[in-house]
C-alpha cells in the first residue's frame, strides 16, 4: 500500500487476499452498478484498475443510502473492510478478483451528467469525432489509458538507454527561423518586430548538428515537431520524435545504435516477437523494385515482379502501349486465388483502378493445368508460360499485372500487395518485421521547379565517392541515408550529415539557392561548419507510430492524449479558431475575407 494520499489509502487496482481484514480508504470514478434487491454492488475504478464495493443495508445502512442513489461516473470514495469473495465469485479477469470491499462510509465527491458514449462498455463502438470532442472521458476508458501508459513507459525506457550511453537530454527552442526543409511551416508572428516571423520546428534538425559543433558529443531530445501539411492516419499537425545526434560516427554506428534500442523497447514494453535479428539492410532499388515502395511491409513475401521484356513479346495492346510510352509492366501472384470469381476479381480491380491504375491483368492457373487469362489470345503458350515462371506461379494461383509509368505500377501495386495479405491472412498479430533502408539517392529531379530538390533533406552526407558526380551527374549520387522500418511504416531516418561548409554550399547550389538566398536562410550553418565541425549523423524515430505499432492501433490518434482530427482540427477545445481584432493589432496583421468568385 504505497499510495496514500488524502482520499484514499490503497488503488483500486491493487488489493489481493494479503489485504485481507484490513481497512482501507479508496476513490474513484463509479464504473458500475448493481442493485440485487438489498444489496448493492459498486464496481469503483481508477487509472489502476477496478474493485468491486458491497453495500449492505444491513451493516452499513447510511452507506447503502447513498448508494442508492449513484449512477455511473459520480466520484465517490469509500471507506470499508477487504473481504475475500465466495468460492465461485471470483474474477479472473481482474487483478482484484480475488477480494471485495465491504463499505462502511461512502462519500459522493461530485456527480456525473449522463456521459455521451458509455465508459465501462467498451464493446460499444462511438464515433472518432465525438470521442476527440469529449477525450477527457474517452481517457476513461481501458483501451486510451493502457495507450497512455504503454507511452510512457517508452519513453522512459528511451530515457534510461541513451542516459546509460552517455547522451544528454537537452533541449531545443519551438519558436524558430522558418527555412526550407520540405513541408510548409506553421508561422507565429511577432508582436515586437512588425512584419516578421517566427516559425514552429518542422524538427531540430539544424539545432541538433549545431549542437555537435558545440562539441556537446551526444544529444537526444523526446522533440514537439509541427508540419503544416495533409494529414492521415500516421500524421498529425503537431507530433513527436526521439531526436538524436552523435560526432565522430559513420553509418554503422547509428544504426548499431539504434538496433539495439528498439530491440530493448519492444522486449522491454511489448510481447512482440522480432522477426529477423540483426534487421535486414536493404537498397533503395531493390525495395522499389521488389516491393514498389521505400516502407515495405516484411512480414509476408508476395514480391512484386517486373515482366517488361517479357510483356514486349505477343501481341498485347494494354502490355504494348505501355511500353511504348516508356512505362513498364509489372505483376504479382496471389498464392491459392486461382479460382476467385470474376466478382472477386473485379473487386480487385476497382481497387486498383481507386488508386490510379487503369485496371488490372488477370492470369488465372487452375489445379486441373488450365490457363485462363486474356493473355492467352494475344501470346503464344511458350510466351505466357515464360510469364507465369517468371512469376513463379504454381497451380490453383492467380497472378496480377499492371501496365502503366513506374510509379503508377509501383504505387498501385505496393497497395494491393498489403490489401491481398490482409484479404489471405498473411500478417501475424504479434510480429513486428524491422528492416533499414540504405542508398537513397541525395537528390530527385523536381520536374515542375526544374531543379534538384534533395530526396530527404539537404543536410545528409553523401558516399565519399559520388562527391565527384555532384559537377556531372547529382542524381546518381548516393546519400548516407538510412531509414528504419517497422510493418511497412518508416519510423524512423537519419544520416551522416555534412560537416564541410564548401559541400554544404554545392548541395543548396544544385537545389536552385543562389549565394544571397544561401547565406539568408542558412549562413549561419555554414559559419558553423567553418569553426571546426566535427563528422556527425543521427536520427529521428517517430514516437507517435512507434507507439501505435506497439500497441496494435491504426492511428496515431489513439496514442496521443488529445490529437487533432484527420482534418487538423481540435474538436476538444475548438482550434483553430479566431481572435479579437486588438491581438490581431497588436501582432501587426489584418484578415482579409477570400475574394468572392464572380
Amino acid at each position: 500500500m504505497g499510495f496514500a494520499v488524502h482520499y484514499r489509502s490503497v488503488t483500486c487496482g491493487e488489493l489481493t487476499l494479503d489485504n485481507v481484514g484490513q481497512q482501507v480508504q479508496l476513490a474513484g470514478w463509479v464504473n458500475r452498478r448493481r442493485d440485487h434487491g438489498g444489496l448493492i454492488f459498486l464496481d469503483v475504478r481508477d487509472r489502476y484498475g477496478i474493485t468491486q464495493v458491497i453495500c449492505d443495508p444491513e451493516r452499513s445502512p447510511d452507506a447503502h443510502r447513498i448508494a442508492v442513489e449513484l449512477r455511473s461516473e459520480y466520484v465517490i470514495q469509500v471507506v470499508g473492510t477487504v473481504n475475500s469473495r465466495l468460492p465461485g465469485t471470483e474474477n479472473p479477469h481482474l487483478s482484484t478478483g480475488a477480494v471485495e470491499v465491504i463499505a462502511q462510509q461512502i462519500e459522493l465527491l461530485n456527480p456525473s451528467r449522463t456521459t455521451p458514449f458509455p465508459i465501462s462498455n467498451e464493446s460499444i463502438q462511438v464515433d472518432e469525432a465525438l470521442r476527440l470532442k469529449y477525450r477527457y472521458l474517452d481517457l476513461r476508458r481501458s483501451k486510451l489509458r493502457d495507450n497512455m501508459v504503454l507511452r510512457h513507459r517508452i519513453v522512459k525506457a528511451m530515457r534510461d538507454y541513451l542516459d546509460d550511453r552517455d547522451f544528454l537530454e537537452i533541449e531545443t527552442p519551438i519558436l524558430m527561423k522558418s527555412t526550407p526543409e520540405g513541408a510548409r511551416d506553421y508561422l507565429v508572428p511577432s508582436r515586437l518586430y512588425e512584419g516578421e516571423f517566427y516559425a514552429l520546428p518542422q524538427s531540430p534538425q539544424q539545432l541538433k548538428q549545431l549542437l555537435m559543433v558545440g562539441g556537446l558529443d551526444r544529444y537526444f531530445q523526446i522533440a514537439r515537431c509541427f508540419r503544416d501539411e495533409d494529414q492521415r492516419a500516421d500524421r498529425q499537425p503537431e507530433f513527436t520524435q526521439l531526436d538524436l545526434e552523435m560526432a565522430f560516427v559513420d553509418e554503422e554506428d547509428v544504426m548499431s545504435l539504434i538496433e539495439g534500442l528498439l530491440v530493448f523497447l519492444i522486449e522491454k514494453t511489448t510481447k512482440k516477437r522480432i522477426k529477423e535479428r540483426p534487421f535486414p539492410r536493404l537498397s533503395y532499388k531493390d525495395v522499389m523494385d521488389r516491393y514498389g515502395t521505400d516502407h515495405p511491409d516484411l512480414r509476408f513475401d508476395l514480391p512484386l515482379v517486373e515482366i517488361s521484356d517479357l510483356a514486349a513479346a505477343g501481341h498485347f495492346g494494354v502490355f504494348k502501349s505501355a511500353l511504348a510510352a516508356q512505362g513498364m509492366v509489372k505483376g504479382i501472384r496471389v498464392p491459392g486465388a486461382g479460382g476467385y470469381s470474376r466478382k472477386e476479381i473485379e473487386e480487385i480491380t476497382e481497387f486498383a483502378r481507386s488508386l490510379g491504375a487503369k485496371g488490372l491483368v488477370s492470369l488465372a492457373l487452375h489445379t486441373n493445368g488450365e490457363i485462363k487469362s486474356p493473355l492467352t489470345k494475344f501470346m503464344s503458350a511458350d510466351e505466357v508460360q515464360a510469364i507465369v515462371q517468371r512469376l513463379a506461379g504454381q497451380p490453383g494461383d492467380l497472378l496480377l499485372f499492371v501496365a502503366d509509368s513506374a510509379k503508377v505500377c509501383n504505387d498501385v501495386l505496393f497497395r494491393l500487395r498489403v490489401k491481398l495479405a490482409e484479404r489471405l491472412g498473411l500478417i501475424p498479430p504479434d510480429e513486428l518485421a524491422l528492416c533499414w533502408v540504405v542508398d537513397f539517392p541525395l537528390f530527385h529531379y523536381d520536374e515542375e521547379l526544374k531543379r534538384y530538390d534533395a530526396e530527404h533533406n539537404p543536410f545528409s552526407g553523401m558516399q565519399e565517392e559520388d562527391i565527384r558526380l555532384l559537377d556531372t551527374d547529382p542524381l546518381k549520387v548516393r546519400a548516407k541515408q538510412y531509414d528504419i522500418i517497422c510493418n511497412g511504416y518508416e519510423i524512423g531516418g537519419g544520416s551522416v550529415r555534412i560537416n564541410i561548409a564548401a559541400l554544404q554550399h554545392k548541395v543548396f547550389s544544385l537545389m536552385g539557392m543562389n549565394d544571397e538566398q544561401i547565406k539568408e536562410q542558412f549562413g549561419h550553418m555554414l559559419e558553423a561548419f567553418e569553426y571546426g565541425a566535427p563528422p556527425h549523423g543521427g536520427i529521428a524515430l517517430g514516437l507517435d507510430r512507434l507507439v501505435m505499432l506497439f500497441a496494435d492501433e491504426d492511428s496515431i490518434r489513439e496514442v496521443i492524449a488529445f490529437p487533432k482530427t484527420q482534418s487538423a482540427m481540435d474538436l476538444l477545445l475548438g482550434a483553430p479558431s479566431p481572435v479579437d481584432d486588438k491581438q490581431l493589432q497588436e501582432l501587426h496583421l489584418q484578415v482579409r475575407p477570400e475574394a468572392k468568385k464572380g
